[in-house]
């Protein structure tokens, strides 16, 4: 049986505590597969790559991290340490130096690095609430951790999930749209941000934004879907 996404990062967190980085990776990949917009995963994958002696793909992973969200300074230190394991000690003094000015727009009450950590435990407890379907409390986890960490735009598009499981599809378009305006390449904000319009009547503004979903990734079968459902939707309603 197929797992669900909530239950894959479950399984992938707890492999990767206990060590078993094969089992871990398996798990964020087939994550990464589905959802390859989840900058959390992007960099636990590249840890585990690095934990098993392939620092050419762990960076990859931590460069896609990054792409995804710039704010991401663990990513920014692992890509640096990467870089200098590789012998490419230039590249590896500028990331640490990204990683340093990155650390200075964070601010708050804990360091960058002792925040980072706090917020990913809020999502690891709200994205257990919504595999328990507990939408409501998993909207005060993911608030939680964007207040430490207001630029983890997937986290943000967690949140925005969870409204919409709610029901309040007008707050979660807020959301998306603010993921999006931090990474306009946010695949899966988008995806939802169109499911939103839809859901609310909008069906010209959840067409525009899967039609850039298609461009973005062609294949994607869940842009394929929902196309296909609203093409359907809109011929019922001719």
């Amino acid at each position: 049986m197929e797992l669900a996404i909530d239950q894959l990062i479950t399984r992938g967190r707890e492999a990767f505590e206990r060590g078993d980085y094969v089992a871990a990776l398996a798990d964020f990949r087939e994550v990464l597969e589905q959802n390859p917009q989840f900058a959390d995963i992007r960099h636990l994958a590249g840890l585990c790559l690095s934990f098993l002696g392939q620092s050419e793909d762990a960076l990859a992973e931590f460069d896609r991290a990054i792409e995804q969200n710039d704010g991401y300074i663990e990513a920014h230190l692992n890509r640096a340490i990467t870089l200098n394991e590789l012998g490419r000690y230039d590249d590896a003094r500028e990331a640490f130096d990204r990683a340093t000015e990155a650390e200075k727009h964070v601010g708050g009450r804990f360091p960058a690095a002792v925040s980072a950590r706090i917020a990913n435990g809020h999502l690891a407890v709200g994205d257990l609430y919504m595999a328990a379907s507990a939408p409501q409390e998993a909207v005060r986890e993911f608030r939680s951790a964007l207040e430490l960490r207001p630029l983890f735009h997937d986290i943000r598009n967690r949140l925005a999930e969870a409204l919409m499981q709610l029901g309040e599809f007008e707050p979660a378009k807020h959301e998306l749209l603010k993921a999006i305006e931090g990474n306009p390449n946010f695949f899966q904000a988008r995806l939802n941000l169109g499911l939103c319009h839809f859901r609310t009547g909008a069906h010209d503004d959840a067409r525009a934004e899967w039609q850039r979903c298609r461009e973005q990734y062609p294949e994607s079968p869940q842009v394929r879907a929902f196309l296909t459902l609203l093409d359907r939707t809109q011929r019922r309603e001719a």
